[in-house]
């Protein structure tokens, strides 16, 4: 059997496969290259062999297995994060199926390597007084400041992805009646999220400080888009900053996906049908929202109230009717 280069195969998987035929996202095929880089180095130094002069034959099952338990051992990382090294791979190996049949077992049992199961720790969120203080931080007198303030306030306002904030554009605000944003989301699935008042007259007073070389709603001094790097260190520099008004807040890792459940968690404590909160966050399906009925512990406070009350002195049990039992049974 020809041995078959990996080198092609790849280049195929991420530009016909990935790109032309299933038009992933930039941030997808970000994730598979960087999994891939890994995985590469890795062989590179197990294997000794360039990865340009790699065939599939070499990358096995007990590679792959080696590989994901040494970026836990040396990385640090978590299942999670292990799991979607392990998805990307079972991507391509699935193309690869397609594409070399000759190769089927050693394919299936790359495929057979099982997911490791994972705590699934309840999401976190700011209370009002958390949100409110980190609002409050950023100095508002500078022009980063009032940036940050808006960019913090659509995003708590919002629940808007990270990528889909940073990736906003002038053109994307509808500020008139029914005043709305729009984003390209997860899934290549386009929405238009709702922005309330006080964010429609923060952004009203920031579109005039924009420059007009620049299309970006949140860009740099320069002109350039936002990094993801860049937003974390700006939530953490204000976090710390809101921490002295507010002391509850230096217990908790405020990153953009907690202001995300932020958001989640007031449209449930509102009353809000989880179904819409799905849709208002672009979540591909109802059930995603549960995590969010999980960890709030007022909700279920309010239920225990409603089950326990009225006399719960204990009574003493009494059968019902034998003929009626019997007629509820047919």
């Amino acid at each position: 059997m020809k041995a078959t280069s990996l080198a092609t195969l790849l280049e195929r998987f991420f530009i016909e496969r990935l790109m032309r035929q299933r038009q992933v996202s930039p941030h997808t095929v970000s994730s598979y290259r960087d999994t891939f880089r890994l995985l590469l180095h890795f062989a590179n130094r197990r294997l000794h062999k360039p990865p340009s002069d790699l065939v599939l034959e070499d990358v096995d099952a007990p590679l792959i297995t080696a590989f994901l338990d040494n970026l836990e051992a040396n990385r640090k990382i978590t299942a999670r994060s292990r799991n979607l090294r392990l998805t990307a791979i079972r991507s391509f190996f699935r193309y690869a199926a397609y594409e070399e049949p000759a190769h089927a077992s050693q394919i299936q049992r790359v495929l057979a390597i099982p997911g490791k199961r994972c705590l699934k720790a309840l999401v976190k969120f700011l209370d009002r007084t958390e949100t409110e203080a980190l609002l409050a931080a950023p100095d508002q007198h500078t022009w980063y400041g009032r940036r940050d303030y808006v960019l913090l306030l659509v995003a708590v306002q919002t629940g808007l992805r990270l990528s889909e904030l940073t990736s906003l554009r002038r053109e994307d605000l509808h500020l008139g009646t029914g005043a709305h944003v729009r984003c390209v989301g997860k899934g290549r699935k386009e929405r238009c999220t709702p922005l309330t008042k006080q964010a429609v007259v923060a952004l009203k007073t920031w579109l005039p400080e924009l420059a007009k070389s620049t299309d970006w709603l949140f860009p740099t001094a320069q002109g350039g888009r936002l990094s993801a790097d860049a937003v974390q260190r700006l939530l953490e520099k204000y976090q710390r900053m809101a921490g002295r008004a507010c002391p509850s807040l230096k217990k908790k890792r405020v990153t953009p996906h907690v202001l995300r459940h932020t958001l989640a968690m007031t449209l449930l404590q509102a009353g809000i049908d989880r179904s819409v909160i799905a849709l208002w966050l672009g979540h591909e399906s109802v059930e995603t929202t549960q995590i969010y009925l999980d960890a709030d512990l007022a909700l279920k406070e309010k239920i225990l109230a409603k089950t326990t009350s009225g006399d719960q002195r204990p009574r003493r049990f009494k059968p019902g009717d034998r003929l009626l039992a019997f007629l509820k049974g047919l």
